[in-house]
């Protein structure tokens, strides 16, 4: 349950009770509950063990992952009013002067607020009082505001019955023949109510529809002959339209349900490896009615929430107000309304990203990760740092609930944890309804460039492809995943480049708005006209981005609709349902974008996928950049000719000997893992060794360098040599004014890990005990 606990003075947090025990507090001194704001758990049992688990696993503090995982609206902090109990009786010459004051205040106005009784209580006497006049049980916590949530209320109009049985309707509209406004709007209410009897009357559509102002209706109402009544509704729309049945399973789709089922009777998760289109989703949805049929929910989890558009176009039609959704772009109130849903057991299914994975479930039977290779499961931006897909199996073992983990290109862990049969490995090769896969093919780049056969970024034979799929009123996609128009505006001169003032990087260029702008911390300048350092108006934009390849593409096809798609472009509100609706209706000829574009997308008419410049896929400082070249390259081709099987792949690079273009165009993805296994065993990388990455940030670089080298002494008392790299100053040496060293840590897997990580714990809690050392911002990436 919440309580609310009193921290420095004046400050009221809300807190979560997790455990109750009965040993006394030898370090601390513990602070008193001043009350409890729930009549039942909040929270259930198995959410409170997988808070316990994620912890202890990730190294993180339990704080984190309440702050991360609760609405914002539930978690009380000194937004806590005070009211006056119910006729209660007051014997004022007991209470002191404090309490005087917050009484004859609380009489005044019946609720306030933290904030306002510091104008006339000392804040250090503040949580003294309260307390005092709680325990005396003259004043109470007014929890419905405090919380912060209101229920939406929607306003209803109807005829009032007893007025017009009574007075008969010719003698009504009589006495309203001088306002003819007033008649009108009585007439339609009336109309309408005639009509559909059951069905509410809206007065935001009454008024639309007739044009009326609130005059008229307040005169009405005055007269007796209309009423005015509020209906609670949702923040969140649900559909309310005619449910339908699923489209029914191909045999291979069959197959792989019936060893699914196996795999779950052996109480085994699997991994459903389907190629792109093969259906992947029709065996989810299968699952998903089983699962709901024998009365227990399901949490579908997907990277994005972009991507929930046509899951959820199909998952509607099926059930209808059963059905909620879950993500960041939700607002609080909306975040709180499906927390409560959940929490009543009115949503079968949830569809979400990886938040979701925190709300009370009653009785979960089976959650899908969608997309499981996506680096969206584990963002290093927000903490805690957990990977959603790892959590959710674990989540699952507590509700003792099933998991599908399902993609295309499923991660080398996964895979690898499959082949020594962990999961249970599932393949679905063929695409639905035995459409072809799209063909490979490698264009030399160095090539066009000796052989002048070029414009710009494009060889003369990929322009050659599109200019075709134009002429057949087909669509192609082009990917190249580098926002912005350039990497660096440099001066020709001397060599100047603009760095971002706050992180050690160079400002990308954005033509669209002509600003430099940091990818890091969001710091923008305007384009310089001439170099700061040597006044030279020489200069010259290097690398080429997003923006630069869909101005090349609109003036090699003048006579083309091209539309960008990343995350510049996608800012405004619905600017992605519109992209998809003009995609759709086909008026979009050319979509140029960088990696979103790889995501769930299925649409009809695409036929062609070029990637100009696919080596910069490749040459990324990261151990896992043949894998993410792998994966997206497979994932983008996967739009190809989903209905037609003509799907085709242009990839242009400099290096087409490499083997992972070689093995992609073979469409051989078992030796493309078997070559990735190789190379990850050969070098010490996971999924062989358990990786942490500890990173320290401070605002000054000699004390954040210290500091790293006396937690690197630590580690090294405690773990072999060989398990540590570093300290090392980060590949971003200053990020948002915070210089970062890091260090990493290779540990063995199996029986060794538990201890080499308690080892660690203990490390960090040594360094704990510096208190210089209190000011160094500490982040660890457990299996970074």
């Amino acid at each position: 349950m919440r309580v609310l606990v009193a921290f420095g003075g004046k400050k009221i947090y809300t807190g979560i009770v997790f455990d109750l025990h009965d040993q006394e507090p030898e370090t601390f001194v513990p602070k008193e509950i001043i009350n409890i704001l729930d009549d039942s758990p909040i929270l259930p049992k198995e959410q409170i063990q997988f808070w316990d688990w994620l912890s202890g696993y990730y190294l993180c503090n339990l704080g984190e992952i309440y702050r991360f995982s609760f609405p914002g609206s539930l978690k009380l902090e000194s937004e806590t009013y005070l009211k006056l109990k119910p006729n209660v009786t007051i014997d004022f010459e007991n209470l002191d002067v404090n309490e005087m004051y917050l009484i004859q205040a609380l009489e005044v106005r019946q609720l306030i607020n933290l904030t306002e009784i510091e104008a006339f209580i000392p804040k250090r006497d503040i949580v003294k009082t309260i307390k005092s006049l709680i325990d005396l049980q003259y004043i109470e916590i007014d929890e419905k505001i405090a919380e912060k949530y209101k229920a939406k209320e929607v306003a209803y109009l109807k005829i009032n019955e007893e007025t017009v049985k009574n007075a008969n309707l010719p003698e009504i509209l009589l006495s309203l023949r001088r306002s003819g406004k007033q008649q009108e709007l009585f007439l339609l209410i009336l109309e309408k109510q005639t009509e559909h009897p059951e069905k509410p009357i809206k007065k935001s559509e009454v008024f639309h529809e007739g044009n009326f102002a609130n005059a008229q209706l307040k005169s009405l109402i005055e007269k007796d002959l209309v009423q005015e009544y509020y209906l609670q509704k949702d923040r969140l729309e649900s559909y309310e339209g005619e449910t339908e049945d699923l489209e029914k399973l191909s045999n291979i789709q069959l197959q792989a349900k019936s060893e699914i089922d196996e795999a779950f009777e052996q109480g085994k998760n699997v991994l459903l490896h389907g190629v792109t289109s093969s259906g992947k989703t029709h065996v989810y949805l299968e699952k998903i009615e089983e699962t709901v049929d024998d009365g227990k929910n399901v949490l579908f989890l997907l990277p994005e929430i972009s991507l929930t558009k046509q899951i959820v176009q199909r998952l509607e039609k099926k059930y209808g107000r059963q059905l909620g959704y879950y993500h960041q772009k939700l607002t609080d109130f909306e975040k709180v309304e499906v927390w409560r849903r959940i929490k009543n057991n009115d949503i079968k299914i949830l569809i979400g990203t990886r938040n979701a994975l925190f709300l009370p479930y009653h009785n979960l039977g089976l959650i899908v990760v969608d997309e499981e290779h996506d680096s969206s499961y584990k963002p290093r931006e927000i903490s805690p740092f957990f990977n959603a897909k790892d959590a959710a199996q674990v989540l699952a073992k507590f509700y003792s609930a099933n998991v599908i983990l399902g993609s295309a290109t499923p991660s080398v862990e996964s895979y690898y944890a499959a082949k020594k049969e962990k999961l249970t490995y599932i393949y679905l090769g063929e695409r639905f309804g035995n459409v072809k896969i799209p063909e490979f093919e490698l264009i030399n780049f160095k090539e066009a460039q000796d052989t002048k056969k070029l414009v710009g970024s494009f060889s003369l034979h990929l322009i050659d492809e599109i200019r075709k799929e134009l002429d057949h009123k087909k669509q192609t996609m082009i990917l190249h995943n580098r926002r912005g128009y350039a990497n660096v505006v440099e001066c020709e001169t001397c060599g100047y480049v603009n760095y971002c003032s706050n992180c050690d990087v160079v400002m990308t260029y954005h033509k669209y708005n002509n600003e430099m702008k940091c990818h890091y911390c969001g710091q923008k300048a305007a384009k310089p006209k001439a170099c700061p350092k040597c006044h030279s108006e020489k200069l010259n934009v290097r690398g080429v981005g997003v923006e630069q390849i869909h101005e090349e593409v609109s003036k090699i096809f003048p006579d083309a609709e091209v539309d960008r798609m990343d995350v510049d472009s996608m800012r405004k509100k619905f600017a992605y349902e519109k992209l998809y609706e003009k995609i759709e209706e086909g008026e979009t000829d050319i979509i140029v974008g960088t990696q979103m574009i790889s995501k769930g997308l299925d649409f009809e008419n695409i036929e062609l996928v070029a990637i100009p410049k696919a080596d910069s896929l490749l040459y990324v400082q990261d151990f896992r950049a043949e894998e993410r070249a792998f994966q997206l390259i497979t994932q983008v081709s996967g739009r190809a000719g989903r209905l037609s099987g003509n799907g085709k792949v242009l990839i242009q690079t400099y290096n087409p000997q490499h083997s992972i273009f070689q093995l992609l165009k073979e469409h051989d993805s078992p030796n493309i893992y078997k070559h990735l296994l190789t190379e990850r065993k050969k070098f010490l990388y996971p999924p062989f060794v358990k990786l942490i990455m500890i990173e320290l940030k401070h605002r000054r670089e000699d004390k954040v360098n210290r500091a790293s080298q006396f937690l690197g002494s630590i580690l090294r008392k405690y773990l072999p040599e060989e398990c540590i790299l570093g300290p090392e100053k980060s590949p971003i040496g200053k990020l948002n004014l915070m210089y970062q060293y890091q260090l990493l840590l290779k540990l063995p897997r199996g029986k060794k890990y538990a201890e080499y990580k308690d080892l660690v714990s203990k490390s960090l809690a040594e360094f704990d005990e510096i208190s210089a050392y209190h000011s160094i911002k500490k982040v660890i990436f457990v299996d970074f």
